[in-house]
């Protein structure tokens, strides 16, 4: 997995959360979801969302 396939941007997750774009904003304002911030940039780190989401019981880990 190269290193542009560990991130995601906030649009992918919020696909992957079937999540509207004002709900994600607002999970992140919440802390609820897991971000890195570069700047004004903000990616997920798609292992953090992964482990999130199984640990939610939403996924059955790989």
């Amino acid at each position: 997995m190269d290193v542009v396939t560990q991130v995601l941007t906030v649009e992918e997750a919020r696909q992957i959360l079937r999540l509207g774009r004002s709900g994600i904003y607002d999970a992140i304002k919440r802390g609820e979801a897991p971000i890195l911030r570069f700047g004004r940039r903000i990616v997920i780190p798609r292992a953090a969302l992964e482990r999130m989401l199984v640990e939610a019981s939403l996924i059955s880990p790989k």
